[in-house]
């Protein structure tokens, strides 16, 4: 097997010294352009690659230039959004992400905050599912989408509350009195904030509830059931995305959906080209993912303020489904 090519021998080609090589891999700006474009050419030349490790030693701030995402499912259109946002914030810095996929697992939250803290990564960025973050040894971290248990930190939410309350006043505003709410999973605050609004919006004339529904099959049979009971709602909130696609399903198959009034929380692909469109309280999952990573760089600059709550407020989008009578 062929020997990895070390910095040694990247100077050697270069024809420069080693200390040289060594700024211009960890970035530095201190080096004479035609050296450093001599060193470039031998990196490229000798497919050499930086040990992480070592280089982490030779820095003086001991950094890695890595930080961590943990999102659901980065495969969703809203975490994808967040983690872009997070990217490109990054590359702007000249540091690179490393990212998983939790699944909504507290297992796997665990797990893989554990094995990128034996990464080093300079700071984390986390979509808590656990009930209970004590676990993250790592500082500095940043809460993105939902709330953190059992630690403080900075936090970078929606208006959940507020989103929720304004889509079912919508629908009050309507003429809709039996409203039925499906949400997600009961344990995770987002959940649990959307359900508040709701609560809050109706106050006593609350109507069918349905908890953890987290899957688009789980909430058309919901939805299929609530409609053929003996007291069907006129209108429906869903409390997620994925839950909404279910809702419109559950609704078409029964020939619903001009008769039943739904808005759902956050925004989904081809939503406006349904027939109806579906109403939606639109998060902004780029702003999401930008402060988050903005309040993570100045936290790893060095910023020792107290822990932060910034709310990125949400967007009622009427496009018809919403405002069925």
């Amino acid at each position: 097997m062929t020997q990895r090519p070390t910095m040694n021998d990247v100077a050697r080609a270069a024809g420069v010294s080693l200390k040289t090589v060594s700024r211009v891999v960890n970035g530095e700006t201190t080096v004479a352009p035609d050296l450093a474009a001599r060193v470039r050419a031998a990196v490229a030349s000798l497919d050499y690659r930086p040990h992480l490790g070592a280089s982490m030693l030779r820095r003086q701030d001991r950094r890695t230039r890595t930080i961590g995402v943990l999102l659901e499912d980065v495969s969703h259109p809203f975490s994808a959004a967040v983690h872009r946002a997070v990217a490109d914030a990054a590359h702007d810095r000249g540091v690179h992400v490393l990212t998983g996929n939790l699944d909504d697992s507290p297992q796997r939250e665990r797990e893989l905050a554990e094995a990128f803290g034996r990464r080093q990564v300079d700071g984390l960025i986390l979509a808590p599912t656990s009930d209970d973050q004590r676990h993250l040894g790592m500082t500095p971290v940043v809460f993105v989408d939902r709330e953190a248990s059992g630690v403080e930190a900075d936090t970078v939410v929606s208006t959940n509350v507020a989103g929720a309350a304004g889509a079912v006043r919508h629908l009050v505003a309507h003429g809709h009195r039996r409203i039925a709410y499906l949400g997600d999973f009961s344990r995770l605050p987002t959940a649990r904030d959307r359900f508040r609004g709701y609560r809050k919006a109706l106050g006593e004339r609350a109507g069918p509830v349905v908890h953890d529904l987290h899957d688009a099959v789980a909430a058309e049979k919901a939805t299929i059931a609530l409609l053929r009971g003996p007291e069907p709602p006129t209108a429906i909130f869903a409390g997620q995305s994925r839950i909404t696609v279910g809702v419109v399903r559950g609704l078409r198959r029964l020939d619903r959906q001009r008769t039943v009034a739904l808005v759902g929380f956050d925004d989904f692909p081809l939503a406006d080209l349904l027939d109806p469109a579906i109403t939606v309280v639109a998060q902004d999952p780029g702003r999401l993912g930008r402060t988050a990573a903005n309040v993570l760089f100045e936290r790893i600059e060095g910023y020792a303020g107290p822990p932060r709550e910034i709310r990125i407020p949400t967007t009622l989008i009427p496009r018809g489904s919403g405002e069925i009578a």
